[in-house]
């Protein structure tokens, strides 16, 4: 079980690293002269930017944290919980914005992130390590 915990952290920890390091890039794609923007699938503005940039520091910090725990999970046993924490928030505003009908554009992609999300939190609380195993 614990292999599998650390293979978890060390896929979901990559994949936010490199979409962090890909939504802070998009930040000096979006500055340079002459620049359409992000335009499809991502049309936003400079605040809006500003906040993609944001969220793409704080997903490197977060990959890196669940790239440590795949190598050590006795140095951070929280940080597989806390991840599972963040996918069913993630989860529940995915099914808000399904229900409320404002991004009726989406279609069933909301829905369809929510399951994922709340599959993968399942697996990080289910494959985590005992604590007399960490």
């Amino acid at each position: 079980m614990a292999a599998t915990y650390r293979i978890l952290c060390g896929a979901l920890g990559l994949g936010m690293l490199l979409g962090g390091l890909a939504f802070f890039a998009s930040f000096f794609q979006f500055q340079m002269p002459n620049s359409p923007g992000l335009g499809e699938p991502l049309p936003v503005g400079v605040n809006g930017i500003y906040f993609v940039a944001f969220t793409g520091c704080c997903l490197v910090a977060w990959g890196g944290c669940l790239l440590g725990a795949a190598r050590d999970a006795r140095a951070a046993p929280w940080i597989g919980t806390w991840t599972a924490v963040a996918l069913v928030l993630n989860a529940v505003y995915r099914l808000m914005v399904w229900l409320v009908g404002d991004y009726h554009a989406l279609g069933n992609l909301p829905r369809a992130e929510a399951a994922v999300f709340l599959l993968l939190a399942l697996a990080l609380l289910w494959t985590r390590p005992a604590k007399s195993a960490v």
